[in-house]
Parts: C-alpha cells; sequence; structure tokens
C-alpha cells in the first residue's frame, strides 16, 4: 500500500507532538532504530499496516513559533532530538510548518489561557462557528495533501475535568447546548473530537482529558462510523503499576498500601500544578491499582512540578505488603525517563493501528488498543499483561 494518511496532531508545537513528528521523519530517512514502536514487533507482521514515510503532519496549536525550533529546544533541553539528524531533517520540519493553524485556548471559552506563551483568546463567534473552523482546516489539510483518511490525534495539555450533565449524555442534546451557545457545558477537547469525528475521522484521546470522549460524543462517532480510543497514554509509573500490580494479585500478597509520588518539568507540570488540571491526571491514574488487585487500597498519587528537570520525570512508588502468615514487607522502584520519549512511540503504535480499523471500516471504541491508555475507554480490563493478550489476539486474528 503506498497511499499516504494525514495525522492532525492538536497541540501541534508541544513537546510530545514535536518529538512524534521528528522521530517519525528520522525513522522514516533510517537515522535512527524503531526502538518503542510495539507495531515494528513480530506480533504485528501480518498486519497491513502503514508504514512511517505515509504519514502526512498536520495540526493545531495555540502558540507561536516553527516545528523545528520546538525541536532545537527540545534538542538543548533534554537531547532526546539527536542534533545531527534534527539538521537532516530540517527541511522536512518546515515544510510541515504550513500545515499548522491557529487553535484556541483550554477552556473553551472566551478566555486567556495562562500556559501559552503569548496571550491569545478563543476566537469571536458561536461555539458553531469554532467547530466549523476547525473543520475547515482539517477540510483544507486533506485537500492540499491530497490524503483519504486523516486520523486527529488530542496531544494538548490536560483540561481540568468537565462536570457531566444532561447536555453531555445524547447527540441530541449536546446538539442542543451547542446551537444555544452554551459556552459554560463545553472544553476545548469536546469541540476538537466533535469536529473530528463529525467528518468522520479516526480519533484519539492521549490526554486524560474527560470532555473529549464523552456519551454524546461516542454517539456521533457511532452515527458516522469512526474508530476512536483514549484516554490518557500509559507511559510511566502507570505503566509500571499495570504490570507489577498483576505479580501481587497472581502471587496472594495483600497489598496495604501504594504511595506514589511524580516529579515532572515542562509545559505538562506546569498546568498539572493547577489543582483543576491536576484533579484530571490523579483521576486517570487512581482508577488502576483497586480494579486490577479486586479489592479496596490505600493509593496516593502526588505530582509537583519542578521546571529544572525539563520533559524529564521521575516517579518513586512505596508498595507496602502482607505475605505468608500476615507478614509485612515492602517494595520501593524509581522511574526515571523523558517524558516524550515514552510517549511517542505509543502514538505512532495508535495511528498505525487506528488508521488500519478505518481502513477495514470498523468503528466505534477500540478496546484491542487498552494496554496504551491508563483509563481504556469502553474497557474494564486494567491488567498490562491481559490487555497485551488482547490487542495479540486482533493483531492474529
Amino acid at each position: 500500500m503506498t497511499e499516504r494518511t494525514g495525522v492532525w496532531l492538536i497541540g501541534a508545537l508541544g513537546g510530545l507532538a514535536t518529538t512524534v513528528m521528528a522521530g517519525t521523519r528520522m525513522l522514516a530517512r533510517g537515522l535512527r532504530p524503531a526502538i518503542g514502536l510495539a507495531t515494528e514487533g513480530s506480533d504485528f507482521e501480518n498486519l497491513d499496516l502503514l508504514s512511517l514515510d505515509q504519514l502526512v503532519f498536520g495540526g493545531h496549536e495555540i502558540r507561536t513559533g516553527s516545528l523545528f525550533d520546538s525541536s532545537l529546544q527540545i534538542s538543548r533541553d533534554n537531547g532526546s532530538l539527536p542534533h545531527d539528524a534534527l539538521l537532516e531533517i530540517e527541511p522536512e520540519l518546515r515544510q510541515i510548518d504550513s500545515a499548522i493553524r491557529p487553535g484556541f485556548p483550554l477552556g473553551g471559552g472566551p478566555v486567556i489561557d495562562r500556559f501559552a506563551e503569548v496571550e491569545q483568546v478563543a476566537p469571536e463567534g458561536s461555539l458553531r462557528d469554532r467547530i466549523a473552523l476547525i473543520q475547515t482546516d482539517l477540510d483544507r489539510f486533506r485537500e492540499v495533501q491530497g490524503v483519504k483518511r486523516l486520523v486527529v490525534v488530542n496531544l494538548a495539555s490536560t483540561e481540568p475535568p468537565l462536570e457531566l450533565g444532561p447536555a453531555h449524555q445524547t447527540l441530541s442534546q449536546l446538539e442542543q447546548a451547542l446551537d444555544h451557545n452554551s459556552i459554560e457545558l463545553v472544553k476545548a477537547s469536546l469541540l476538537y473530537a466533535y469536529a473530528a469525528l463529525d467528518r468522520g475521522h479516526a480519533y484519539i484521546n492521549f490526554t486524560p482529558s474527560n470532555a473529549a470522549l464523552i456519551p454524546a460524543i461516542e454517539e456521533l462517532a457511532a452515527s458516522r462510523g469512526a474508530p476512536f480510543m483514549g484516554s490518557d497514554g500509559k507511559t510511566g509509573e502507570t505503566l509500571v503499576k499495570s504490570a507489577l500490580a498483576p505479580m501481587f494479585k497472581h502471587r496472594a500478597l495483600r497489598v496495604l498500601s501504594w504511595q506514589g509520588y511524580n516529579l515532572l518539568g515542562d509545559r505538562d507540570g506546569e498546568v498539572l500544578s493547577e489543582p483543576d488540571n491536576l484533579r484530571s491526571k490523579v483521576e486517570s491514574k487512581d482508577g488502576v491499582l483497586p480494579s486490577i488487585l479486586g479489592y479496596p487500597v490505600h493509593t496516593h498519587v502526588g505530582i509537583d512540578y519542578v521546571p529544572s528537570l525539563k520533559d524529564l520525570k521521575t516517579a518513586w512508588d512505596f508498595i507496602h505488603f502482607q505475605g505468608f502468615l500476615g507478614h509485612p514487607m515492602s517494595m520501593q522502584f524509581t522511574w526515571q525517563g523523558c517524558d516524550a520519549v515514552l510517549a511517542a512511540p505509543i502514538v505512532l503504535d495508535l495511528i498505525r493501528l487506528v488508521e488500519l480499523a478505518a481502513r477495514r471500516g470498523e468503528s466505534g471504541p477500540q478496546p484491542h488498543l487498552a494496554c496504551f491508555f491508563k483509563r481504556p475507554h469502553g474497557c474494564g480490563e486494567h491488567d498490562l499483561h491481559r490487555q497485551w493478550q488482547q490487542l495479540v489476539a486482533y493483531a492474529r486474528r
């Protein structure tokens, strides 16, 4: 298959989106090995997946700047994007700049995003006008690039959770809220998801933001025959939890407490320093352990912003558990990594697998992709090993 596919990234100049695009171009040119890409493994060799050089990028961004400059900044801060390889792909990155369009702030209403590098307010006009503006950008991108299919991926920073009400439960109720311009009932992620799925595009919510995949949006996806999946990519501490907790369960070791502390920098860390935004993230991380262990457990997830870390993050976990005869014991682990380096290959795996689903005519939530998410939509299984077997079974069917 030689047909190209468009990839539209919401938050296109963020650290993760930049790493996804620059990394894809490096891999397509053979400048670096495809380490971390699960879809490059033998379990997926029978699937007709897109090659990385078939992906064409564009996106929305609320900040100013260029993709190449964003890449250079990451290279200086973390060294995760090798400078020599960046120089080789500079023309390709600069070409993508023409396909990055202005977005609007997190809140969805006419508010200033204090995390943007420039003060930028939401565009004037109704909610319908904003959806139409997003769709115009998507339509133009497809036309200019000559791509038949489009995968839209939400990589924006975490929003405060949306308090769900009747307007979010059915598509007809949501349509009424949009028609009445009820700004207080939406977030930016809801409008982006609506715009993409209304056009029938495959959609991935890689963020914890709960507004993106409310029941009304799920109904919209079903009516348009679009595949989607979310939410909140599983890349660090929660990934380790979902692999380690089954060990305690299978060996009948009772977990008494599981305390976790996370330190991170970059824009995501700054956004999560806001209590409302942090609540979205903690809610996403907190549900994993009881689901796997099968009983309530004292757990805590702490997240602190450390500016000097840039895109690096550290997680320390302390596990207090009982063994034979009720004897108390403990285990500790420290996880240190680069956030975007951990997440970027997962984003690419998801793009390839969701695009395949779209090409096959599959629609709705894709539960076989649960292993990539902290809060997998439509899937109550959090055990990483079982999730992985579901994905392998899908690949081999």
